[in-house]
């Protein structure tokens, strides 16, 4: 590992005599997780002290008591809150998905804040003057395509090229450090959506990907390419967070890190149906709705129990699908009738959440032909291609070969788990 990134370890905790295995007693409590903003706070802020801080935040940045990090660190002794960075949604969370951002000050603690999402996705050199070292707190969903992590690696390279240290405060990922799953971003599908050669789903916390960025070379700006950065780079890690732990195994707070991931469970169903939803007027996956990412219809299913019993005749582990009839409120579908099934997880760990969609297409299709994504050759390709990182996912889905796709999505998993394995910070 390169010297100019620093991991900031805590010394194990040494549990009491009889206590240092888990067993399955009731009585047992459930290991509590700290954030690394909770651990930062209780080494009393001394990797910050006499620094000038630039913080890269939004509404999920709290500790435990839902005190934002803005707070904590404007009143942190000896640490100087000299600007705020703004990602999609703003730091406030008060922007709707998509909406450029204009820096602008603060108005209720009078700190310069600079959108990262709107004319600079890439800090300039001038939203970075007088700052010593830029902190990330952001809580993540563990996919390609939140571009929460695309504002994280471009600050690194940004802050690489004005010898700015960058500090991570690692937070979970609610999809665990277990599930890895599709295929490299290729080239000529580089975009903030999907900024970096990993997988769909990375398995990684954000600690544990930015250093990977850094030290695997990926920090290469926005289309992919051009020479590698680094920079130096800190984490803070979590107290208590194992692999295999979902959110709701952390008992701490949720804060939805976009208005449509109004809860952790939320972040099971995005990568299920996400690319779906990026198939331009084809389905309804419940954005609009009151289950968003959970739902998979459109107004040409005319048979629910059909589709459901379909889906379940796949056997796909981990996984049902019950017959819905619904309208949503707005989007895709706004008050229209719209049928089809309703993606339950009966075990989590089992399932492979990101092929959900790809089998909903092929059921889809083989129940309505004239319904075959892409099958239209007019079909607007809109966000598709970037989103899955390849324009052969699309191809092969105008062909119907469903097969192939998914052996093509699979295929660079196993390489990414090796690799990705050597910057875990958790067992």
């Amino acid at each position: 590992m390169k010297k100019n990134i620093l991991i900031i370890l805590l010394a194990a905790v040494v549990l009491p005599f009889g206590c240092a295995a888990r067993n399955s007693s009731a009585s047992e409590s459930k290991p509590v997780v700290k954030t690394g903003l909770e651990v930062l706070r209780d080494m009393d802020f001394a990797p910050l002290k006499g620094k000038r801080v630039g913080l890269l935040t939004n509404p999920t940045g709290v500790d435990r008591n839902m005190v934002s990090t803005v707070d904590i660190l404007l009143n942190a002794p000896g640490v100087n809150l000299v600007a705020l960075y703004g990602p999609e949604h703003g730091v406030r969370g008060d922007e709707y998905a998509g909406a450029k951002i204009e820096g602008k000050d603060d108005t209720l603690l009078g700190v310069k804040v600079h959108s990262v999402y709107g004319k600079y996705r890439k800090p300039s050199p001038e939203m970075l003057e007088g700052v010593d070292v830029v902190v990330y707190d952001i809580q993540d969903v563990g996919c390609r395509s939140y571009t929460f992590i695309s504002s994280l690696g471009l600050m690194m390279e940004a802050c690489a090229e004005q010898g700015i240290e960058v500090m991570v405060l690692d937070r979970p990922n609610p999809l665990g450090g277990l599930k890895v799953e599709g295929s490299f971003v290729e080239p000529g599908c580089y975009s903030f959506i999907s900024q970096f050669a990993i997988p769909y789903v990375y398995g990684l916390t954000v600690g544990e990907l930015a250093t990977m960025l850094n030290e695997e070379g990926m920090l290469r700006g926005q289309k992919g390419d051009g020479p590698a950065k680094h920079c130096k780079l800190t984490v803070i890690p979590m107290e208590g967070w194992h692999r295999d732990m979902v959110y709701s195994d952390t008992e701490l707070p949720w804060v939805m890190p976009s208005p449509h991931i109004p809860e952790a469970v939320t972040s099971f169903f995005y990568p299920a149906t996400g690319i779906l939803g990026d198939v331009h007027g084809h389905m309804s996956n419940g954005v609009g709705y009151t289950v968003p990412f959970q739902l998979c219809g459109a107004e040409w299913i005319t048979d629910a129990e059909e589709f459901a019993s379909r889906l379940n005749a796949l056997g796909l582990p981990g996984v049902r699908f019950r017959p819905i009839t619904y309208k949503p409120f707005y989007g895709f579908g706004q008050g229209k009738v719209l049928r089809g099934a309703q993606i339950v997880f009966t075990d989590y760990h089992a399932a492979r959440l990101s092929d959900i969609q790809f089998k909903v297409m092929q059921v889809a299709a083989e129940m309505y032909p004239s319904h075959k994504p892409f099958g239209d050759p007019e079909t607007k390709v809109g966000n598709f291609d970037v989103v899955t990182g390849s324009k052969k996912i699309r191809e092969m889905l105008s062909q119907g070969r469903y097969d192939d796709l998914l052996d093509y999505w699979h295929k660079d998993e196993e390489a990414f788990r090796k690799s990705s394995s050597k910057y875990y910070l958790y067992e």
